[in-house]
């Protein structure tokens, strides 16, 4: 802080010169002692100087409402969103959320360090704060092909970025757990320059979380039952309450919050779809979802705000107090959070729930160079052949609005050459992956059963964390056409029926993201749901999101690679056919 502007603010505090805006006749909400105060509210240079009496240049009113810090996301994606970072902030800011901890992984694995620059650079001077955690784990795992390979070199030099406060959180266990010498050096080079490390403790438990914990591995957001969110807790480190499109975890997480342990306790979207953050909100969702489980409204804010600031170091966010960041919020009750104005930095973002911030200084994102990444060989019907041994095959269980699937063992129809045959009735589609990015010609198949699909194929390129081409459908033509539609657009995401493209949406940017604004994008979404129901989607999940994990290697039981079908229990490959 340079010296004039620490001299005005400890001049306003004290009195002696007046704020640049002061908020009156609001119910603070004291996320300290878990209070609600009243007082005056004095704002200089972006920052709170004080709360008691002031006067100010500008005053606002806030009618008997409560002021509330602004929100903070502590683990986002937010390639998930399918928009650029500035995008990603206009929806955001009428949520109240000024602030998201993002892991660029998902760009990082299909571009590497261009794509984590990219997530930088366009989000530089936007009325939206975004830090980064570094992806740890690009790819996830050797068992699958990705873009890029980062080693803990590659990611050494961006520790000097104000923005970058630690690893991302690190998903490959066996790497930790075997003191890899890449791991290593990745976590050992985060903790000397002072940042954070973030972990991904997926079915862990025991031994292997002390594992996590020696390594000084503090955080985790892979918790799906109130016992595994205890023992997170017990061993010391933070829980991430994770709320998103496909992963709902927070009914389940709650029973295990006290008066004790709920200050080491965050919430975090992880991964949710644009037209959810639309409809629904974002941490803001969250909040009211805890509210409704039984957790009190201060302790809920306080999880959304201070907490999370205080876990990833952000000495000066998440309060309403002298010295912090003039982040907050202005909202009508604690129960429904109807959020009426946002503060950032102490200048209004929204106005009676409307966006007013001004993005007008937005850099070039640059994202024309990033473009031009889907690259693989025309796709014939013989490389959906699933050839069978056995009438029994392994099959991915879908689990609805889970990131877990079950391996399942079941009968399956055979053709006379002895190839899998697709069955609605039985739900038993086909499932492929094709690499996407080295024209190695790899692809992965299996069957996948819970998806629903009656007719037709999906396709996309978002399949975490390689983002390769994922496809499922009830017939080869279909699935076939679906690669065909994806090529074209360089990226994107297609519904195809009896040979007719039903809807698709153009992700250019890293096969990712969208260089539209985010209206439209959210109107294609709706077009994608409309045409799922066409194919009998259900409603009762998102069979793109869900689509899009059904790559991830990193999280039980069982998923689907370029390389093949995978284990993760063994982290080991194994056949179609059961034994």
């Amino acid at each position: 802080m340079e010296r004039k502007q620490l001299t005005r603010r400890i001049s306003v505090a004290s009195g002696k010169e007046p704020a640049d805006t002061v908020v009156k006749n609001g119910r603070i909400i004291d996320v300290f002692n878990g209070e609600i105060i009243v007082g005056d509210i004095a704002i200089v240079d972006g920052y709170f100087a004080g709360v008691g009496q002031y006067e100010g240049k500008n005053i606002v009113d806030a009618e008997g409402r409560y002021v509330l810090p602004a929100f903070i996301d502590g683990h986002v994606h937010i390639e998930s969103s399918l928009v650029t970072p500035s995008e990603f902030a206009k929806v955001l800011l009428p949520h109240g959320v000024t602030t998201v901890i993002a892991d660029p992984h998902e760009i990082a694995n299909v571009l590497g360090t261009a794509g984590i620059h990219y997530m930088l650079d366009s989000s530089e001077n936007i009325p939206f704060d975004i830090y980064i955690m570094l992806p740890s784990s690009v790819p996830a795992t050797s068992f699958e092909n990705s873009g890029a390979i980062l080693k803990a070199e590659s990611l050494f030099p961006f520790y000097q970025h104000p923005r970058v406060l630690g690893l991302a959180e690190v998903m490959n266990f066996p790497a930790v757990l075997n003191a890899e010498d890449d791991m290593l050096n990745k976590i050992s080079d985060a903790k000397q320059v002072g940042k954070k490390v973030d972990g991904h403790a997926a079915g862990l438990s025991g031994s292997d979380l002390n594992v996590y914990m020696a390594a000084g591995i503090q955080t985790d957001h892979e918790s799906t039952t109130a016992e595994e969110a205890k023992e997170r807790l017990r061993n010391g480190m933070y829980l991430m309450i994770r709320e998103g499109t496909v992963a709902k975890d927070l009914q389940n997480l709650i029973p295990a919050i006290n008066e004790y342990n709920s200050r080491r306790c965050l919430f975090v979207t992880d991964d949710k779809h644009l037209d959810d953050l639309v409809l629904e909100g974002s941490i803001d969702h969250n909040i009211r979802l805890a509210i409704q489980e039984g957790i009190s409204p201060i302790t809920a804010i306080q999880m959304a705000t201070i907490n999370a600031a205080e876990c990833f170091g952000l000495s000066d966010k998440g309060a309403i107090a002298a010295g912090y960041k003039a982040d907050f919020s202005l909202v009508e009750d604690l129960d429904t959070l109807k959020i009426k104005h946002v503060y950032k930095d102490g200048k209004a973002v929204v106005h009676d729930g409307k966006l007013v911030a001004d993005f007008s200084t937005i850099p070039k994102d640059g994202s024309d160079s990033l473009k031009n990444s889907v690259h693989f060989e025309d796709i014939k019907k013989e490389h959906f052949d699933i050839p069978l041994f056995t009438s029994k095959a392994n099959i991915i269980e879908i689990i609805p609005n889970s990131l877990v699937t079950r391996h399942i063992v079941e009968e399956v129809g055979i053709s006379g050459q002895g190839l899998f045959l697709p069955s609605s009735s039985t739900d038993q589609l086909k499932l492929a992956v094709i690499e996407r990015h080295h024209l190695t010609k790899q692809i992965g198949l299996g069957i996948i059963k819970g998806l629903g699909l009656k007719f037709g194929a999906i396709a996309t390129t978002i399949a975490h964390d390689s983002h390769n081409l994922i496809i499922a459908g009830t017939n080869d033509d279909d699935m076939i056409l679906a690669t065909k539609v994806i090529k074209e657009m360089q990226g994107g995401m297609v519904v195809i029926k009896e040979g007719q493209i039903l809807a698709s949406l153009n992700l250019p940017i890293a096969g990712l993201i969208s260089d539209l604004p985010y209206q439209e994008v959210n109107a294609t979404l709706k077009e994608l749901h409309l045409a799922l129901k066409k194919l009998g989607a259900t409603d009762q999940f998102n069979p793109f999101l869900t689509l899009s994990f059904l790559a991830l290697p990193v999280i039980p039981e069982l998923k689907l690679t370029d390389k093949g079908l995978f284990k993760v229990s063994t982290f080991e490959h194994i056949n179609i056919s059961s034994d």
